[in-house]
C-alpha cells in the first residue's frame, strides 16, 4: 500500500449524520493524527469545541467511511477519462463518427487510444472493420478496446508497428494477439501522458468518496514502469491510497515492485463479452468453451509460493472451468502447505462470475476473498442481456450470486474494473443491492460493506474501513436524502429495518432516485477532494 502521512490537525464534523456501529445515532466526530478519535452526540461534541484545530459544520451532511474500489486499472481509467469513451455510442456509425472528430482533435498523438465499444448492444451486432476505422482516422494507428479490455479492433497502421502482425486476422484480436498490439499501443505513451492519466484517474476517484484503490496491474495489462510510477505518485501527492498488485506467476518480482500480491489479473481465463472465459460447456452463441490461460497445478504451484512468501495470490477467473481450476489449485496448494496458512493469507478472486454451490462452499472453506463488480451485472445481466446472449437464459440467471456468497461466509470487496465499468461506488452497491437476478440481492448495508471495509480485510486490515475510534481517518462527506435501512426482500426480519433496531441508516438507493453526491473526501485526515463551491 502506498504510504499515507497522517495529517497531524484535530477536526470536530457536527451536525450531520454519521455512519458508525459505534453509535448507530452519532451526529459528530472527531478526527485526530490521522485517526478517529471520537464519535458521538452533538451534545457531547461540545466538549471539544475548544481544543481542535477546526470545527467543520455538516449541515445535516451523512460522514461514511471512504469507499474502497477493489479492482481498478488506473492508467487506463484516466486514458478513459481523457481519451476516445466510446462506451455511449448508440451504434457503429455513432462509433465511427467519434473516433472521425477524436482523430482531427489529436494530430500530434503518435498512437490514437479508445475504449469502451460493444457491440453487442447495437443495432446488427457488429465492431468496426479495419478498413473502416483506416478510413475514419486518415490511416494513423489506432487501438480501440472493448469494454472488457479482453479485445481490440486496430487500424493497419498500427499492426505495421508490431512485429509479426501479418498474421493477425481483421475483426476483433484476443489473447496473444491483443496482448501484443496493446503492448505497442500503451508503449507509445509518454511517461508524461502516463502520469496525467494518473493524475485524472485518481482525482476522479477523491471526488466520488472513493479513499482507496486496488491497482491490478500486470505485464499483459501494463508496464512495471506504470505500476511502480503510479506508487510513487500515490505515496507523494494527496489523494487516493494505491494497494498495488501485480498479476505475474514471479514472486520475487511482485514483491521488488512494491505489491502485496502476486494477483489482481493473473488470467486463468478471459471475459464472457469476448468469448474467451472458459466454461464447462460451450457459449450459446459460439461453438467453443472459451480458453484456459492456466490449470489447476499452475494455480496450487502459485499459491503455494505466495503463501511461502508471505504474499497474497489471486486469479482473474470468470467461467465456471476457470473458477473449477482455482477451487481445485487452491484447495491442492492447501494440502502441501496446510489450510490455515492458506486461509491466513487471504487469496483472491478477482471477478468470479459463474460460481456453482460447491465453489462458492469452497470459497468459504479456502478463506478466498471474492473480489467481484456488481456494475457488470446491471450493464450486462437480465433476460436480454449479454450474459443471456453468450450463455443462455439459464445459465445467465446463475451468474454473480453475492447472497449466496455472503451467505456462506465469503468475503466480499466490491470493485468497478474501471475502466471496464466507471467509477460509480454508489451505483455499485444499487447494483448488488437491486440486482436483475432478485435471489441474488443483498440489502444495502451488506453492499455498503463490502465497498467499504471489504476492500480493507481483503488486504488483511480488518481494523480500517470504518468509522470508530482508532481507526483511519478515511472518509467521505454526502449530500442525500433521507436516511433509511434498506433489505432486499421480505425475507429479511422487519425489526432490522426499523430505526428502532439501532442499525444506522443509509441513503435511498432505491432505482430511480438520485445518487448521493460527494462534498468532501479524507485520508490518513487530510482532504484530498473539496466539491467546489462547498
Amino acid at each position: 500500500m502506498s504510504e499515507r502521512t497522517a495529517s497531524s490537525e484535530t477536526v470536530l464534523l457536527r451536525g450531520g449524520e454519521v455512519h458508525s456501529p459505534a453509535d448507530p445515532f452519532a451526529t459528530a466526530m472527531v478526527v485526530e493524527h490521522g485517526q478517529i478519535a471520537w464519535v458521538g452526540s452533538e451534545g457531547a461534541a461540545d466538549a471539544f469545541a475548544d481544543g481542535v484545530d477546526e470545527v467543520i459544520d455538516l449541515e445535516g451532511a451523512l460522514v461514511t467511511p471512504a469507499f474502497t474500489d477493489a479492482h481498478v486499472h488506473t492508467t487506463s481509467t484516466g486514458l478513459a477519462l481523457t481519451g476516445l469513451d466510446l462506451s455511449a455510442a448508440p451504434s457503429l456509425e455513432a462509433a465511427l463518427v467519434l473516433v472521425r472528430e477524436f482523430a482531427a482533435a489529436r494530430p500530434a498523438d503518435r498512437v490514437l487510444l479508445g475504449h469502451g465499444w460493444d457491440a453487442a448492444r447495437w443495432p446488427g451486432g457488429r465492431p468496426p472493420t479495419r478498413a473502416e476505422l483506416d478510413e475514419a482516422t486518415g490511416g494513423r494507428p489506432l487501438y480501440l478496446s472493448r469494454i472488457d479490455v479482453h479485445s481490440a479492433v486496430v487500424t493497419t497502421a498500427l499492426l505495421d508497428l508490431v512485429p509479426g502482425a501479418d498474421r493477425f486476422d481483421d475483426g476483433p484480436l484476443t489473447r496473444d494477439a491483443h496482448h501484443a498490439v496493446r503492448a505497442t499501443a500503451l508503449g507509445a505513451i509518454t511517461p508524461a501522458q502516463r502520469t496525467e492519466a494518473q493524475r485524472a484517474a485518481l482525482a476522479r476517484a477523491a471526488s466520488l468518496g472513493i479513499g482507496s484503490v486496488h491497482e491490478c496491474a500486470g505485464p499483459e495489462i501494463s508496464s512495471e514502469d506504470d505500476f511502480t510510477g503510479l506508487l510513487r505518485l500515490a505515496a507523494e501527492e494527496p489523494g487516493p491510497r494505491v494497494v498495488g498488485y501485480w498479476a505475474e506467476r514471479d514472486v520475487a518480482k511482485a514483491q521488488a515492485l512494491g505489491a502485496v500480491g502476486a494477483a489482481g489479473d493473473l488470467f486463468v481465463d478471459g471475459a464472457l463479452g469476448s468469448h474467451t472465459a472458459c466454461l464447462h460447456e460451450p457459449y450459446a452463441d459460439a461453438p467453443h468453451t472459451g480458453t484456459a490461460y492456466l490449470d489447476a497445478d499452475a494455480v496450487a504451484a502459485h499459491v503455494v509460493a505466495c503463501t511461502e512468501a508471505g504474499l497474497q495470490a489471486g486469479f482473474h477467473a470468470i467461467g465456471d472451468a476457470a473458477v473449477t481450476s482455482v477451487v481445485d489449485g487452491v484447495r491442492a496448494a492447501a494440502q502441501k502447505v496446510g489450510l490455515p496458512r492458506v486461509r491466513a493469507a487471504r487469496h483472491r478472486v478477482e471477478h468470479a462470475e459463474m460460481l456453482t454451490p460447491d465453489a462458492v462452499a469452497a470459497f468459504a472453506e479456502l478463506g478466498l476473498t471474492a473480489s467481484v463488480q456488481p456494475a457488470f451485472d446491471a450493464l450486462w445481466g437480465g433476460e436480454e442481456g449479454m450474459y443471456a446472449q453468450r450463455l443462455g437464459a439459464e445459465r445467465a440467471r446463475a451468474l454473480n450470486p453475492f447472497a449466496a456468497l455472503l451467505r456462506a461466509g465469503v468475503p466480499l470487496a466490491f470493485g468497478s474494473d474501471s475502466p471496464v465499468t466507471p467509477l460509480d461506488p454508489w451505483g455499485t452497491v444499487r447494483a448488488a443491492a437491486f440486482h436483475r437476478t432478485p435471489e441474488h440481492r443483498v440489502s444495502v448495508r451488506a453492499a455498503f460493506t463490502a465497498h467499504t471495509r471489504g476492500g480493507w480485510r481483503a488486504v488483511g486490515r480488518d481494523d480500517a474501513g470504518v468509522l470508530v475510534p482508532g481507526a483511519p481517518a478515511d472518509y467521505a462527506v454526502w449530500r442525500t436524502g433521507e436516511l433509511v435501512v434498506q433489505a432486499p426482500d421480505d425475507r429479511v426480519a422487519r425489526w432490522s429495518t426499523d430505526p428502532r433496531s439501532g442499525t444506522p441508516g443509509l441513503p435511498d438507493l432505491s432505482p430511480g432516485t438520485d445518487l448521493p453526491v460527494c462534498l468532501r473526501t479524507v485520508v490518513a485526515g487530510r482532504t484530498v477532494f473539496v466539491r467546489p463551491g462547498e
